[in-house]
């Protein structure tokens, strides 16, 4: 396979990847956008691109996440030593 050919195919699976991660986030909020396509393997700066907003309102979204799910799992097990 030459390079060209390699490129080509490179080019048809990212925007697969990107319509597949389009249709996974269809309707949804943007918080739950940034976590489905952070769990999805995405960088920051790809969701940016991806759902029109800055890679800064990413990490803070994704800081946001973090904090909330460590919160949950303090909680959950503060309620199982009761």
């Amino acid at each position: 396979m030459q390079q060209s050919e390699r490129d080509d195919l490179g080019a048809k699976i990212d925007l697969l990847t990107r319509l597949t991660a389009i249709s996974l986030v269809n309707g949804k909020n943007q918080l739950d956008q940034i976590r489905l396509l952070s769990l999805a393997g995405m960088k920051p700066t790809e969701i940016a691109a991806l759902i029109g907003t800055t890679g800064n309102t990413v990490n803070v979204a994704l800081s946001a996440l973090r904090k909330n799910s460590k919160m949950n799992l303090k909680s959950q097990g503060a309620n199982q030593d009761v």
